[in-house]
């Protein structure tokens, strides 16, 4: 199967691409621009999702669902957002079909237009702001935590599986606030829960950060996020969380009466991470051999292969590790025993390889005699011959070591990838030569920012939150900076 996967250093789009495919993970559709999600790549999507639904829950928020659907006039009520999403919609304006009278099939029946037209949402900031006009009078009504998971549309000219698609999965929070310090608290506790799910869940390491101005959430005061490098030296923005300010209650007419009988604007923040974290785990741990997950996220964690000839030696072998088995699942461990007689072993090794299995076991009756199996970790290749004895136990240790190494692993190279500079003409000769993220110095305006977005592609993917003052001059204009931003290319 890794024959079919071109080397990264080849082609690293293809080799992304290869990789979801002999994986199993997703393909792409009928419908230009969407894909449908495999059962394997699904199944990573829904310990993603499980592990930050709990988290959100965690935190106080509730799920709730709004519609797809979403009037027109609700999106121009919030200029700058409607401006940044107006060029993405995908409009709803009839709402029948018939027969075509002069045999030309199904068409639009035009006595079936709509009123007012619909936007499939790509975001659902507006109609969850009209609700909540209804839902909150007073201070007691506050805060609203809400979390929605859905789809969303979002017309794309250019797509790519998982990164990029015209309808994506994800959630997205929406919290109404009596206060400005409590909104922004807000924002800055869901970027440490993506962050920490990044981290501890995906073993990606994350830089924290607010975007520049023009990278801003349309409709947000400030946007702040976790930025991710990948192995082929580009950033992926990999989760957002945004301050609303009262942007979207003054849009939507939403005002609160406070403690003190004042009436007051509510202040609002929406966050939220998609399927595009696939894309990020595929490209920051897998390699040449297939796809690697992390432990943590893993639909299996253990493949046991029986090595046999005959239905009794696979019978033999079931019972003796029958007890082993049970050990591990009861630990919490998924483990597939794979007695298929049509595949042989070593399909079945390359099978759970290029699918990323974090261990694999095979074990034939001499193993057994010698009270032994050979174990295979996916992230190292290693081959160690480990003693039924305690096996269990060993095997929870073993992938709680493959969880560190991929982040110490992920750690390195993105901490490798970031450089300082402070020419021009050396950061965009070392930007084409090695990629990554440069720490620079940049004066702050948007006119700077849009010179090194057209001269490079590159763009400012944040100013780190843990960013000191040091005073220095812009790259580009010479100009006075108080402290770096890091820019990189990015997916």
């Amino acid at each position: 199967m890794a024959e079919k996967i071109t080397k990264r250093e080849t082609d690293y789009s293809q080799w992304y691409l290869d990789i979801i495919k002999a994986a199993d993970l997703a393909e792409h559709s009928d419908v230009k621009g969407c894909m449908i999600i495999k059962p394997y790549g699904f199944a990573i999507w829904e310990k993603m999702k499980d592990a930050l639904d709990k988290r959100f829950k965690e935190t106080g928020h509730s799920n709730a669902y709004f519609p797809l659907f979403i009037p027109k006039s609700y999106l121009s009520k919030e200029a700058s957002h409607v401006e940044g999403f107006a060029k993405e919609c995908a409009v709803v304006t009839h709402y029948r079909l018939k027969v075509d009278e002069n045999g030309g099939g199904i068409v639009v029946d035009p006595k079936a237009k709509l009123e007012e037209e619909l936007i499939v949402r790509p975001t659902s900031e507006t109609i969850i702001w009209s609700s909540y006009k209804k839902w909150i009078q007073s201070y007691r009504d506050l805060p609203i935590l809400i979390n929605q998971w859905a789809n969303v549309v979002r017309w794309e000219m250019r797509t790519r599986l998982f990164l990029r698609t015209t309808e994506l999965l994800w959630q997205e929070g929406h919290t109404a606030h009596a206060t400005k310090q409590e909104a922004i608290e807000e924002t800055e506790k869901m970027l440490d829960v993506y962050a920490e799910f990044a981290e501890e869940f995906m073993a990606m390491p994350v830089v924290k950060g607010i975007k520049s101005e023009n990278e801003r959430f349309a409709g947000a005061d400030e946007t702040y996020c976790i930025e991710a490098m990948m192995q082929d030296g580009k950033a992926l923005q990999a989760g957002t969380s945004h301050f609303l300010g009262q942007n979207f209650a003054k849009a939507f007419e939403v005002k609160f009466t406070d403690k003190a009988g004042k009436l007051d604007y509510v202040w609002a923040t929406s966050w939220g991470v998609s399927t595009r974290l696939m894309g990020a785990l595929i490209m920051t741990h897998s390699d040449d051999l297939g796809l690697v997950v992390p432990p943590k996220l893993a639909p299996i964690h253990v493949a046991v292969v029986p090595i046999f000839n005959n239905e009794e030696q696979l019978t033999q072998i079931k019972d003796k590790l029958s007890n082993l088995l049970a050990d591990l699942r009861s630990k919490g461990l998924t483990v597939k025993f794979d007695d298929d007689d049509q595949k042989r072993p070593g399909w079945k090794f390359a099978e759970y390889e290029v699918k990323g299995v974090p261990v694999r076991i095979a074990v034939g009756l001499r193993d057994l005699e010698n009270n032994q199996v050979e174990v295979a970790r996916r992230d190292t290749q290693e081959k160690k011959s480990y003693s039924l004895d305690g096996l269990a136990d060993n095997i929870v240790a073993l992938l709680d070591d493959i969880q560190k190494n991929l982040f110490e692993k992920a750690l390195k190279m993105r901490n490798d990838s970031i450089k300082k500079v402070d020419s021009y003409d050396e950061f965009k000769k070392r930007l084409e030569s090695e990629g990554g993220f440069f720490a620079a110095h940049w004066d702050g305006t948007k006119e700077t920012e849009e010179q090194i977005k057209t001269d490079t592609k590159a763009t400012i993917r944040c100013i780190p939150l843990d960013a000191v003052e040091e005073e220095g001059t812009c790259m580009v204009t010479g100009k006075p900076s108080k402290r770096r931003v890091l820019i990189a290319k990015a997916y």
